[in-house]
C-alpha cells in the first residue's frame, strides 16, 4: 500500500467532519420522530456513548498500530475467516459511500437544482469523489484543514444569527422533559450512535497505521468525538426550540428549514445556503473515507499495492449503485430508522468486539509472534 501519513490535527479534523456528517440534515427529524422534544437529550446521551465507541477502536488500534483492520482481520481470524469478514466490511464501505451519494442527488434535485436530472448530479459529485481519493489521504487531509474553519464560521453563524433577538426561539418547545418514556428514548440513542459514531469504524483503516504520532491521535479521536457531538446536539436542540417537535419530524431536512427561520433586522434573512454548505462540506469528506476504506480495503486483499486503479471501476459500481439503491425518499427514510441501525451496530461493534475477544483468548501466541 502506499505509505501516507498525515497529522493528528488532519485526523481530528477528518473525525468531526465524519462523525457530523449526512447526521446535521437528517438526524433532528429522525430523532423528533422517536422522543418528540426529548431529541436533544438523546443526542447528548449518544455522544457519551460515542466515547465508548471510539474507546473501543482505540483499544483495537493499539493492538496492532502498523496494521489497518483488514490486516488485523486477517493475523486474527485467519485467511479463511479473515478475508469474509473484511469482505463484508469493504461492502459496508462501498454501501455508506453510495448512500451518502444518494442524500446528494436527493437532497439537490429537490431543495435546489429542481429541474436538473439525479444522474447527472450522481455522476458530477462520484467525478469530484474519485478525483479526491486518487489524489491521495494526505491531499484530502490538507483539503478538510483548509475547510473546516470554514465550516466553523458557517456553523457558528448560524447559532448566533437563531438566537439574537428577535428569536423563534421557545424554551416550551422542549417541556416536559422526558415525556416519551425510556423505551423511545433508548431507541433514540441508539439511532443516534449508529449515525453518529459507530459507521467509524471505517476510521480504522486510517488510525493508526496512517497518523504520524499515533499516541496524540488517540487523544484527537475523544476530541473529535467531544465537538461533533456538542455540534450536533446543540443544532438538534436549536431545530426543537424554533420549529417544535411535531414541524420537525414531518419534515425531510429540518436544518435546511431552520435556517430560513433566521431574520436579523429584517436584513439578514433566508440562509439556508449556509446550512448546504456545511453539509456539502461534511458529506464530501465522509463519503471519501467511506470510499477510501473500501478501496484501500479492496487493494489489500487483492495483493495490490496502489488502490487507485481501483477506484474508477468502483466509482462507477458505486454511481449505478446509488441511482438504484432507494425507489423513493420514503423508502430512504425507512431504511434510516429500520435498517441501517442494525447494519451499523454489526459493522460497528460485533467485528471490532470480535477482534478483541480473539486476541485476548490467544494473546500468549500473539505476543510471541510481535516479538
Amino acid at each position: 500500500m502506499i505509505n501516507q501519513k498525515i497529522s493528528v490535527r488532519q485526523f481530528k479534523i477528518f473525525v468531526i467532519l465524519f462523525s457530523i456528517g449526512t447526521t446535521i440534515l437528517v438526524i433532528p427529524g429522525i430523532m423528533a420522530q422517536v422522543v418528540q422534544q426529548d431529541a436533544w437529550l438523546a443526542a447528548g446521551i449518544g455522544t457519551v456513548f460515542g466515547f465508548a465507541v471510539a474507546s473501543l477502536y482505540i483499544a483495537l488500534g493499539r493492538l496492532f498500530p502498523a496494521k489497518t483492520l483488514v490486516e488485523m482481520n486477517e493475523i486474527l481470524l485467519g485467511k479463511w475467516f479473515g478475508i469474509p469478514v473484511s469482505l463484508v466490511f469493504i461492502l459496508f464501505s462501498l454501501f455508506g459511500a453510495a448512500e451518502l451519494l444518494y442524500y446528494v442527488g436527493a437532497f439537490l434535485t429537490v431543495q435546489v437544482l429542481t429541474e436538473t436530472p439525479r444522474e447527472a448530479v450522481h455522476i458530477i459529485f462520484a467525478c469530484i469523489l474519485v478525483m479526491g481519493i486518487r489524489l491521495g489521504l494526505e491531499t484530502l487531509a490538507r483539503t478538510a484543514e483548509l475547510l473546516f474553519p470554514l465550516f466553523v464560521f458557517l456553523f457558528l453563524l448560524l447559532v448566533v444569527t437563531l438566537i439574537l433577538p428577535p428569536t423563534d426561539i421557545n424554551l416550551d418547545q422542549i417541556l416536559p422533559v422526558f415525556e416519551a418514556g425510556v423505551k423511545p428514548v433508548i431507541k433514540a440513542i441508539f439511532i443516534f450512535t449508529s449515525v453518529f459514531s459507530l459507521p467509524m469504524v471505517v476510521l480504522l483503516m486510517i488510525f493508526p497505521v496512517s497518523v504520524n504520532q499515533p499516541k496524540k491521535a488517540e487523544k484527537s479521536f475523544l476530541l473529535g468525538i467531544f465537538f461533533a457531538g456538542i455540534s450536533l446536539t446543540v443544532l438538534i436542540g436549536l431545530t426543537v426550540l424554533v420549529l417544535g417537535a411535531d414541524n420537525t419530524a414531518r419534515q425531510m431536512y429540518p436544518s435546511y428549514t431552520l435556517a430560513r427561520k433566521i431574520n436579523v433586522g429584517n436584513f439578514l434573512q433566508r440562509l439556508e445556503a449556509v446550512v448546504a454548505i456545511m453539509w456539502f462540506i461534511t458529506i464530501y469528506f465522509k463519503m471519501t473515507i467511506y470510499f477510501y476504506a473500501g478501496t484501500a480495503g479492496l487493494a489489500q486483499i487483492l495483493r495490490i499495492k496502489d488502490y487507485r486503479p481501483l477506484t474508477l471501476p468502483l466509482g462507477f459500481i458505486l454511481t449505478a449503485s446509488s441511482l438504484r439503491m432507494h425507489p423513493n425518499t420514503v423508502h430512504s427514510a425507512s431504511f434510516d430508522m429500520e435498517i441501517f441501525p442494525l447494519l451499523s451496530a454489526t459493522i460497528g461493534l460485533l467485528i471490532p468486539f470480535t477482534l478483541l475477544l480473539v486476541y485476548f483468548i490467544r494473546r500468549k501466541k500473539f505476543r510471541q509472534k510481535q516479538s
